[in-house]
């Protein structure tokens, strides 16, 4: 039997053949196939004929049948039937299912990796903090999501590039440099004459000792050194930008998140880019003057009203830089671009995609995608969690490291779909129980790895496994779940959805779990020990797998 890695695509291939014989004109109609929710409904299940039925003007029941005749002979399939309306349902045959255990240790940390992207580049940009203080939950939140997302997007085939982008321009690092100024001179917080806009957390004191004692900071391709003048506001402004950007990127690396490409707002200005791009704008005859401001027409590009880009200040308002950031993106060779960002940045979307589109230099309608993820709740002891004891008025990303491990912070903020609401229980994530996720996870793959080790042979050897010999009723939903490993890569990069492998890691560990209660491994039978040795094995390769694309160890002790 040839061995298929994604049962999938290949049966959405064999009625791809079939509609061809069956309906030439209508090649061009999305083959869906689906997993039923019932498993008296067949491993897999197609509405095609549903789908057919007005263009050809037959019905569902009839298509369906013609399809049936018409597909390819694939000794995947077991049986076909016709259901409802016109459904059709796929039963897999036995001998297919178990000969993904082979599959799997034959490609070990490779399965499950598709060529979705065909090495196409894909430019991730996520965190993207201001430089003004600490990482806090919600950079938390999108770190995780969004380093998962490239993941995802590697295994699927894409040619990934991580950028952090900072926005060390505006008003809020002019507050940040007036608050470092403030400490160097002695004034804290307390004092009336604190700016309302000021910054508070204890990590301003931090950056104005380092800056009077005229430490050398580096920060990513950077080096600064402090010159300790306190009326010096530009030398300021610089140290506490590259002072709090190499902060964030320590507390990047405890989180194991690391980018390709770090980008300046303020390089930007300096560098003439915005400028040039807000020139393009007025060129392309999609702005205009009013009241002082210069306007960007955007409601030509389906935004609700127009935008000031140009205040009667002179400044810029900030979606600008934005669109002359998305430029160079454009410009770098980026023909798709992924943004994971925070809900509150919803309202720049609209505007971001009409300044590119008035530049008329190619973009495509609709560029960049967006990933947006909502705010996270931070629970301890059953309340609510609003402070750090560092950065005084918010949670930061590395207080939750500290307190609950890299793994479940990763898992946590990764699990559930971004545009949800997320509660960060940290008792829960502390917990040895079988409530906890993580935890219920990795102590599966723990399970197996104990298992493996007392049996103590080659695991070579599983590969000549009898694999037949696999047809137990939790042994056929354990093989059911490592069939759709792939196509769970597949959703979750098509969908840009990284939370979807957490959900199949549980479902997988939930199917470990009850083949571990209900049956015995080293048993006398060497035959019947070595194909349910190989099962477990193959099973802790997915997991493996699984909780690498999450950035979540797999260990082999708990």
């Amino acid at each position: 039997m040839s061995v298929v890695f994604n049962f999938k695509n290949h049966i959405s291939e064999l009625f791809a053949q079939a509609l061809r014989e069956v309906a030439s004109d209508q090649t061009g109609v999305t083959i869906l196939i689906e997993r039923p929710k019932q498993a008296s409904h067949g491993d897999y299940a197609c509405n095609l004929a549903m789908q057919l039925a007005r263009p050809m003007k037959k019905s569902p029941r009839d298509i369906a049948q013609a399809l049936i005749a018409a597909l390819p002979k694939s000794d995947v399939i077991e049986k076909v039937e016709i259901a409802g309306a016109g459904f059709i349902n796929l039963f897999l045959s036995k001998a297919a299912k178990q000969a993904i255990v082979h599959a799997v240790l034959h490609a070990g940390a490779g399965y499950g990796h598709l060529h979705l992207g065909a090495g196409r580049r894909v430019q991730v940009e996520f965190v993207s903090a201001n430089p003004t203080g600490p990482l806090h939950v919600g950079h938390g939140r999108g770190a995780a999501v969004g380093d998962c997302l490239c993941n995802v997007l590697h295994a699927a085939g894409w040619n990934v590039t991580r950028e952090f982008y900072y926005n060390d321009a505006g008003a809020q690092i002019d507050n940040l440099t007036r608050s470092v100024q403030l400490r160097c001179k002695g004034v804290t917080p307390d004092d009336p004459s604190w700016p309302e806009a000021g910054y508070r957390g204890d990590y301003i004191a931090d950056v104005a000792r380092a800056y009077l004692a005229k430490e050398t900071i580096e920060a990513d391709d950077q080096r600064t050194t402090g010159s300790g003048d306190v009326e010096d506001l530009v030398s300021i402004r610089h140290f506490a930008v590259a002072y709090l950007r190499r902060e964030q990127d320590l507390d990047l690396r405890a989180f194991n998140v690391e980018f390709d490409v770090f980008s300046l707002e303020s390089a930007l200005y300096t560098e003439g880019k915005v400028e040039d791009t807000v020139n393009r704008l007025i060129a392309s005859g999609h702005t205009y003057e009013q009241e002082g401001a210069l306007w960007l027409r955007t409601t030509d590009f389906g935004d609700d009203k127009d935008r000031v880009m140009r205040k009667t200040d002179g400044g810029y308002t900030y979606f600008v830089p934005d669109v002359a950031y998305h430029l160079e993106k454009w410009r770098r060779g980026f023909v798709r671009v992924i943004n994971e960002q925070g809900a509150d940045h919803h309202s720049t979307i609209t505007r971001v995609r009409a300044g590119l589109q008035a530049l008329d230099v190619g973009i495509p309608k609709g560029w960049p995608d967006y990933v947006l993820h909502q705010m996270v709740t931070v629970l301890k002891n059953g309340e609510e969690v609003k402070i750090s004891k560092r950065a005084g008025s918010y949670v930061t990303l590395r207080d939750l490291i500290d307190e609950v491990g890299c793994d479940a912070t990763r898992y946590f903020l990764a699990a559930r779909h971004p545009d949800s609401q997320l509660v960060f229980d940290i008792d829960l994530a502390k917990s040895r129980s079988n409530d906890n996720p993580v935890y219920y996870i990795q102590y599966a793959h723990a399970r197996i790895s104990t298992v493996l080790e007392t049996w103590g042979g080659e695991r070579q050897a599983l590969l000549q496994a009898d694999f037949g010999l696999l047809d137990s009723e939790f042994e056929i939903a354990l093989l059911q779940q490592l069939i759709d490993y792939p196509q769970v890569i597949e959703s979750a990069a098509q969908d840009l959805a990284p939370h979807l492998v957490a959900f199949y890691l549980k479902e997988l560990a939930a199917a470990f779990h009850s083949y571990y209660n209900a049956s015995r491994f080293l048993v006398d039978d060497e035959q019947v020990r070595c194909a349910r040795l190989a099962l477990i094995a193959a099973t802790a390769q997915v997991m493996s797998n699984g909780l690498a694309l999450l950035g979540v160890s797999a260990p082999e002790k708990m």
